[in-house]
């Protein structure tokens, strides 16, 4: 495995909650149950930068879909 295939920034997870604007473990439970992944480093996990990226894509963030289309 090469350096060049690391991910260039972790967040821990209390920084993923205020991003997500969700409590702690709730976090814990999304990488337990995989929705989210994350390394775990010692006793604790790491999330890279990507990964909630992703969760944010996959998620249909209410945000960044069109206001028209919601209504119906």
């Amino acid at each position: 495995m090469s350096i060049a295939n690391l991910p260039t920034a972790y967040l821990t997870i209390a920084e993923v909650a205020a991003a997500l604007r969700l409590s702690k473990m709730t976090v814990y439970r999304m990488v337990r149950a995989g929705t989210l992944a994350a390394d775990r480093f010692g006793k604790s996990y790491r999330v890279p930068e990507s990964a909630v990226e992703e969760y944010i894509r996959a998620s249909g963030n209410v945000a960044t879909e069109d206001p028209q289309s919601a209504r119906g």
